[in-house]
């Protein structure tokens, strides 16, 4: 069995297990199908993935960060193997999360990560297109929706040889306004909706829910470096809210390189160059310290 620690552009800790074995862990057995790794996020959740499949990265932990700190019914669209639902799950954001997803190799792999991390009581898997979803399918309408949806339109740019990363990135099997669309049928009025999107692509983003009656109210947008252009923009919309939008500071995730860290480093931890804002989002699972400076 081999073991590694993977540190990349993440606010997270992953202990990757590369193998198609039996693994054990503290509290389970866990099989791991040819093509499978088992990842160990901040100690405190498991999660299988396929090796060569679409892993998750900052802007799923982002969003799940983003959502509220409250407890609450909610619904994950496109929800890939289930990361920001379990993360929701496993620190008090959800009370129920509902994980839509349209692939069925995805939806089996969320159905399984909650299992093994004993959260099949508060993570409930719906194998669907978006574009089907309605408040039945979820008993009724929800508090708050997450979403990571598909950032690239159908026919942009250079595709990838695999159709279940494809499907996942690129708008196949819904674009942005399906999936406000959706997020709208589901959410009872006064609900938030949180998603994670590309900067580039942020006036579709605005359009389609402002089409669908959510309100644009709070903007996050994160860049590599100060000097650097925003790569992700984090936006929550109320649906049936007033006009009014609140844009935090920027949030950066490396400080210059000759900067000391403004906090503190865990021992036999390397210092990865964050600043002090995005290691405090690793700290407490929140983003509201952005707007208290």
């Amino acid at each position: 069995m081999k073991i590694r620690t993977s540190h990349g552009v993440r606010i997270f800790h992953i202990q990757t297990i590369l193998t198609d074995e039996v693994f054990m862990d503290k509290t389970n057995d866990v099989t791991l199908l040819p093509g499978e790794r088992l990842d160990i996020i901040n100690e405190d959740l498991s999660l299988i993935q396929k090796k060569n499949g679409l892993t998750f990265g900052t802007d799923a932990y982002l969003l799940s960060a983003f959502a509220p700190r409250r407890g609450g019914i909610a619904a994950d669209l496109g929800a890939g193997t289930g990361v920001a639902s379990l993360l929701c799950a496993v620190r008090g954001k959800s009370d129920k999360m509902y994980s839509v997803e349209v692939q069925p190799e995805f939806a089996e792999l969320c159905r399984r990560n909650a299992e093994l991390n004993g959260l099949s009581d508060k993570i409930t898997p719906i194998l669907k297109d978006v574009r089907e979803i309605y408040a039945k399918d979820t008993d009724g309408e929800v508090d708050f929706v997450i979403s990571n949806p598909p950032y690239m339109s159908a026919d942009g740019g250079k595709g990838n040889d695999s159709t279940v990363k494809n499907i996942a990135r690129r708008e196949i099997c819904g674009g942005i306004g399906d999936f406000c669309a959706a997020a709208s049928r589901i959410l009872r009025y006064g609900g938030d909706f949180y998603t994670v999107y590309r900067c580039d692509r942020l006036c579709d983003l605005i359009c389609a829910l402002r089409e669908n009656s959510l309100e644009p109210k709070v903007m996050v947008t994160v860049y590599p470096r100060k000097d650097s252009a925003p790569c992700l923009v984090l936006l929550k919309s109320k649906k049936g809210g007033r006009p009014g939008l609140t844009v935090s500071p920027p949030l950066i995730i490396y400080r210059d390189p000759e900067a000391p860290a403004r906090y503190t480093i865990p021992e036999g931890e390397k210092d990865l160059g964050y600043t002090a804002e995005f290691a405090k989002i690793y700290a407490d699972f929140s983003l509201d310290h952005l707007f208290e400076r």
